[in-house]
């Protein structure tokens, strides 16, 4: 069953776990990352394990549909850590039939060798991070793999779980149109049920970011950053992995079923250091947040036994935001109707008809939905709706 069918049958619940570590930071990366050191397995092994079970103490009832380790490289975590979150998440809520277990994972020599415990493990579905098959690209972004161990990792994935995705990276300067259709050519003949696709940001306080300020290097200009997006539309769509999210691109069933409770306002607990949550009870939408640096994290857990030390209750307004700025990514919209009420004032439905006058946004029977111009400028198109 396609997942975004299943959600609007069912209430669904997530877990996200955050690892922090990784072996090196990558110069355009702004996550809540830190260079590995020793790390204590029995310690984390415990600390998520006791995390978890608080939540689950708190009487949720409904069966997992995913868990997602992300990060960092929690491929590099122990395996021990690893094995010990699945079977708490199973013990403590059950799994859904079919459930999608993702694990992150880059093509390193150290990570493809683990491939087979982590399949063994219960990991359903890899996320690779490849970023480029193209040597010059990839230690221009300061990856440590080269394009050849890509393929291997990719290859290997393909082989050993039964469901995968890979990561690029496009727009980085000096590569043309003709560069980047290359590239994504190379992919999409490998077969892969599932791509994303992300355009090189230059985030704040990044290495690139200082780049960039220094004159070192400038990013694509606006025209040709759009002229790659719509190269890759075009070319997924024609692979049979259209769009259905802004980045992200997939057979039909084969979509993020995790990432889509994110998209769709659905419900996930989030555990580890920077971890964020969203659940619902009753008629509240509370958000949860993880302290940022490990050793904080450690500390909250084995203190309080729940790592959350944000747990507050999201007003009208944020719920509106989060709905419109996650649900637009979606290839579907967005409801912003539902059940007789209109969920945006006077002011903000002016803005609508004024984008859909403007063909960046379309609606029809209560649904919001971005156009293909829309999808072009879709950051624009959300700040002007929710100025």
């Amino acid at each position: 069953m396609n997942p975004r069918e299943k959600s609007t049958l069912a209430p669904n619940l997530g877990v996200y776990v955050h690892w922090p570590y990784c072996a090196r930071i990558c110069p355009y990366c702004d996550f809540n990352v830190y260079k590995t050191r020793d790390i204590d397995a029995a310690r984390w092994k415990a600390a998520l394990v006791r995390d978890l079970e608080s939540w689950a103490a708190r009487g949720e009832g409904r069966k997992l549909t995913s868990l997602y380790f992300g990060g960092g490289t929690p491929s590099l975590a122990p395996l021990a850590v690893i094995e010990a979150v699945i079977e708490a998440c199973d013990r403590l809520w059950g799994f859904d039939t079919a459930p999608e277990i993702t694990l992150e994972a880059n093509p390193t020599d150290a990570e493809l060798s683990r491939f087979q415990a982590f399949a063994g493990a219960g990991v359903t579905r890899l996320s690779l991070g490849v970023q480029s098959f193209d040597d010059a690209a990839l230690a221009f972004l300061g990856r440590n793999h080269d394009g050849a161990a890509a393929r291997a990792g990719v290859d290997l994935a393909l082989r050993l779980f039964p469901r995968m995705t890979f990561d690029l990276i496009y727009a980085l300067p000096g590569r043309s149109a003709e560069d980047w259709r290359r590239g994504l050519a190379e992919a999409l003949e490998i077969g892969a049920p599932h791509l994303s696709l992300y355009q090189l940001t230059i985030e704040p306080g990044t290495a690139f970011d200082k780049a960039v300020a220094r004159g070192k290097w400038a990013p694509p200009a606006e025209d040709l950053a759009a002229d790659l997006f719509d190269i890759a539309q075009e070319m997924t769509a024609a692979a049979g992995l259209p769009a259905y999210e802004i980045s992200n691109h997939a057979r039909p069933g084969a979509e993020s079923a995790h990432n889509l409770l994110y998209w769709a306002g659905g419900d996930y607990i989030g555990i580890g250091p920077g971890a964020h949550g969203r659940l619902t009870s009753g008629a509240e939408r509370i958000a949860t947040e993880t302290p940022l640096r490990p050793e904080d994290y450690l500390a909250a857990v084995e203190t309080s036994g729940c790592g959350a030390t944000v747990q507050s209750p999201l007003d009208a307004e944020a719920q509106l935001i989060e709905r419109l700025t996650m649900g637009l990514r979606l290839a579907e919209g967005v409801r912003v109707y539902a059940g007789g009420h209109f969920y945006m004032d006077d002011t903000r439905v002016a803005r609508l008809h004024e984008l859909v006058d403007g063909g960046f946004l379309s609606f029809h029977c209560g649904c919001l939905q971005a156009t293909e111009e829309g999808r072009r400028v879709l950051n624009a198109v959300i700040k002007r709706l929710l100025a």
